[in-house]
């Protein structure tokens, strides 16, 4: 907590959210270990602080998918602030290892009821996952596997967000990426050796996304691709004036993130 000339305690995000406190833990988990499993009691909040995590279902009949990957900066299980505490709709496990800040509901419901600040940028966080969940379906319903595939691994790459990225994705089968896209493995199969080949990626035990992968989701290149299609014209131009509310939802979110990686670092 800093202090003002008058005394009075000012909010730190950062410092909150790198550090444990009343209600609040630091846990590190290992890869494959979970934060949460679906059917368990929705009662905390978890901040990853460092590593990748991903979020799956599991159906009646015992089929996994995977729903998305998550980094640093991410909260996951936020359902639990809900009115009605209920139970975890996925599972949220670590795809490498994991430190991340878990924050009880009762802990979550103070600081935003007395943290006005912390209660904007929590807000942001729910408003940019919003519409990127609404950009998944909009990329289900209009894009063929082959540019959804693209898409996919730019946003495991993290292209697109501030500062220098490892272009190297998480561990991930080919199955998974399957189910992520709505189609089969071996087709999968194809579109990646045809990215290879391409100069999209490159793969050598690990995935590595190259920038001109971007060609593919934000221009529709493919070499002996026709131009885009009418209808994705037409989609870009309802999706246009959306982006700047993007970037200004994720404006102050991202800073933050920042700040928390860097305190971690020093500590």
């Amino acid at each position: 907590m800093l202090l003002s000339k008058k005394s009075i305690p000012i909010f730190d995000i950062a410092v909150f959210l790198a550090n444990a406190g009343l209600g609040r833990t630091v846990v590190d988990l290992e890869p494959k270990e979970t934060f949460f499993s679906q059917g368990d009691s929705a009662d905390t909040v978890f901040y990853l602080q460092k590593g990748r995590a991903k979020l799956s279902v599991v159906s009646e009949k015992g089929k996994e998918a995977t729903i998305t990957f998550l980094s640093p900066g991410d909260f996951v299980g936020e359902e639990s602030i809900a009115s009605i505490p209920g139970l975890r709709l996925a599972t949220a496990s670590a795809v490498n290892t994991c430190s991340a800040l878990k924050i009880t509901r009762d802990e979550m419901a103070r600081v935003m009821h007395d943290e006005p600040a912390f209660a904007d940028f929590f807000v942001k966080f729910l408003l940019a996952r919003s519409m990127r969940t609404q950009a998944d379906l909009v990329d289900q319903l209009f894009n063929s596997s082959e540019k959804r595939l693209a898409r996919i691994l730019l946003l495991m790459a993290e292209f697109g967000k501030p500062g220098e990225r490892d272009t190297f994705i998480p561990p991930i089968s080919q199955e998974t990426l399957a189910e992520m896209i709505g189609t089969t493995r071996s087709r999968v199969s194809f579109f990646m050796n045809r990215f290879r080949k391409l100069g999209f990626i490159n793969y050598n035990g690990r995935i590595q996304v190259n920038k001109s992968l971007l060609n593919v989701v934000l221009l529709d290149q493919f070499p002996g691709h026709s131009s885009q299609k009418p209808r994705l014209q037409l989609l870009e131009s309802i999706l246009k004036p959306v982006i700047p509310i993007v970037r200004t939802i994720l404006k102050p979110v991202i800073p933050v993130a920042g700040i928390v990686k860097r305190r971690l670092s020093v500590g």
